[in-house]
């Protein structure tokens, strides 16, 4: 694991993205407070869905894989390459329809691979993505964070978690863009939330 900070975009919107604007600075504040470099994946570039051809890869066993399935899983394969050297991952996401992005789902489904991000053990399942910390960064027009219909961040916690990431932190986009929105300096709030003393 390299000393990376991973910044995952999946805002459809590109300009005036509440999520993109703020995790930016996050990832900022980040990269200057541990002096590490950043690793950008904007999910609505390119961002392709699971289907056959990529399940019947994934469940064949890594050695006897053919080339045509190896093929299949070369871009799952990088995306997971990108979690395993990030040290911080940051993860910009609104909620649409109560949760989250069709492209973020997408995401998860490449990244979350048994043998790869995680494994079954006689325990249950255990994440293989350790000592990371995580950031959410949600905004959303209508749904209140942590509320019993706000199934995004409860889910990309669950997931994190799943795949091994325990440190996962919250932030609330929607009430940082509304205070900068008011002339007022977040970078303060920025800074703690990031652990600068």
């Amino acid at each position: 694991m390299s000393n990376t900070i991973l910044l995952v975009n999946s805002s459809s919107r590109i300009d005036g993205s509440v999520t993109r604007a703020i995790s930016a600075q996050l990832v900022d504040q980040l990269a200057r407070q541990h002096d590490i470099n950043v690793v950008q994946r904007d999910l609505t570039e390119g961002m392709s869905f699971i289907d056959e051809q990529w399940v019947g890869a994934n469940f064949t066993d890594p050695d006897a894989r053919t080339d045509a399935q190896k093929a299949a899983l070369a871009f799952s394969d990088s995306l997971i390459d990108e979690l395993e050297q990030a040290s911080h991952i940051v993860i910009a996401a609104p909620i649409y329809n109560f949760g989250v992005p069709a492209v973020l789902k997408a995401w998860v489904d490449q990244v979350a691979r048994a043998r790869g991000t995680f494994r079954y053990t006689e325990n249950g399942p255990e994440g293989l993505l350790k000592d990371k910390k995580a950031y959410l960064v949600v905004a959303s027009g209508g749904v209140p964070l942590g509320s019993e219909v706000d199934f995004a961040s409860s889910y990309l916690r669950h997931v994190l978690g799943f795949l091994g990431i325990d440190d996962v932190t919250l932030v609330n986009a929607n009430e940082l863009n509304r205070a900068a929105n008011e002339n007022n300096d977040i970078s303060e709030q920025l800074a703690a939330i990031a652990g600068e003393k």
